[in-house]
């Protein structure tokens, strides 16, 4: 039980370090808020202007909502993937990664208390972009199923973390191009996911790389919650295979991750440059 709570009190002391890294570089977190505020604005204001684009009388309200759940859900997917995935790289920013990876605790502690931040990070900066875009547009969600698309929140925050300690992985293995793998793979599955569109419109060949994705399950549940009204039974389906995708990249990661951990350290990659 002792040892429980100092893993626990580790956590949150990642945690608590992270928020002190976001109050000293503030300033690039703030011009970062604000260009994702606006491109969430341009993205929905697309929607607002397709009847006057196409010349054609189009449900306005329909797809300005499905642009908007496309655009926040990928900010905070992206934002959960990329402060896991980078967990490593900030270190070396910082020079802390022989102290970090030295530190008596488990990597398991690492990588949660990394994971934490992200989850509540990204979910408030989500919030923020929600309550500006809400000032702009009326959005009527008294059909929508709520509590369903919580769930599938849920299922997502799993799933994206699991996959960002994966991602983790790169820049522990390569500390001159493993961030930018992590950007590439991050652009890959903005294409791949129907963000912004049905992957059904997707070349047939790229419609396969859909499946991979958690991205694609997260918006078509969410994109059936709150555009349909879609009961939780109907959500099942998304919300398992979010689960599983999770359930599965979770342990596997932590335990790829300090294999790559053994290797970098026996090859001298631990590095605080690069």
């Amino acid at each position: 039980m002792k040892a429980l709570r100092h893993e626990a009190r580790a956590a949150c002391g990642f945690v608590e370090r992270n928020v002190n890294l976001v109050k000293r570089y503030w300033v690039m977190e703030v011009v970062w808020l604000i260009y994702s505020m606006a491109n969430a604005l341009s993205v929905t204001f697309i929607g607002a202007g397709m009847k006057q684009i196409s010349g054609q009388d189009v449900n306005v309200q329909r797809l300005t909502l499905y642009l908007l759940i496309g655009t926040l859900v990928w900010q905070y997917l992206s934002v959960v993937f990329e402060l896991v995935s980078e967990t490593i790289q900030f270190e070396r920013w910082e020079g802390t990664i022989e102290y970090t990876l030295m530190a008596p605790i488990s990597r398991f502690t690492h990588l949660f208390g990394a994971t934490l931040f992200s989850l509540g990070y990204g979910f408030l900066q989500t919030a923020l972009i929600l309550a500006v875009v809400a000032g702009f547009f009326h959005l009527d969600l008294s059909g929508a199923n709520l509590f369903g698309a919580a769930l599938v929140l849920l299922a997502a925050s799993v799933s994206f973390s699991g996959l960002g300690v994966v991602g983790a992985i790169l820049p522990l293995l390569f500390p001159e191009r493993g961030v930018q793998v992590v950007f590439v793979i991050q652009s890959v599955l903005l294409v791949v996911s129907g963000v912004y569109y049905p992957v059904t419109v997707l070349p047939h060949w790229m419609q396969p790389l859909s499946h991979l994705s958690p991205a694609t399950y997260v918006l078509q549940g969410m994109r059936e919650a709150i555009l349909d009204g879609a009961p939780v039974v109907a959500l099942l389906p998304a919300i398992g295979r979010l689960f599983l995708i999770g359930a599965v990249l979770l342990p596997g990661g932590v335990w790829l991750f300090g294999r790559a951990e053994r290797f970098a350290r026996r090859t001298g990659r631990l590095k605080r440059s690069g």
